[in-house]
């Protein structure tokens, strides 16, 4: 890691890093590539890609795409707009992009998530840590019998 002798450097990294979490969390929905966050904060992309994976356990990539996921779960659960609004809706351009994506991540398809409404009627901060995607844990795929 960059700065691991340097306290100083250090703590400016980890400060931009955070800068780097915090506009994909902001920004989740809207078009963002490694190269303009890392541009940002003034990291080439493979630097920002490094230091991020290593600090968070994630590429910057890899975390927007959970984000996007948890919240279309949000959206799902709340029912109030259809599969195709929350696709765009989270930053998706392709509905069979994210109907993929969300799969592979979730295990089941966003229509079903929708049907089966997990913890329905508790608080949001519960559902929300309950049903949190972790992408290292996601769904094997699914052998053909």
């Amino acid at each position: 890691m960059t700065g691991a002798g340097d306290p100083e450097q250090r703590l400016r990294t980890l400060r931009l890093l955070r800068s780097v979490r915090d506009r994909i969390d902001r920004e989740y929905a809207s078009p963002l590539d490694v190269a303009a966050l890392a541009h940002g904060v003034g990291f080439s992309a493979g630097h920002l890609s490094r230091e991020f994976r290593a600090t968070y356990g994630e590429s910057p990539y890899s975390y927007l795409m959970t984000r996007r996921i948890e919240r279309a779960m949000t959206l799902l659960r709340r029912g109030d707009l259809s599969v195709t609004e929350i696709c765009f809706a989270v930053g998706y351009g392709s509905l069979g992009t994210f109907t993929t994506r969300f799969t592979e991540v979730v295990g089941v398809s966003p229509g079903k998530y929708r049907r089966e409404a997990p913890l329905a009627g508790l608080p949001g901060i519960v559902t929300m840590r309950a049903t949190k995607p972790v992408r290292n844990r996601e769904v094997p795929p699914r052998s053909r019998e």
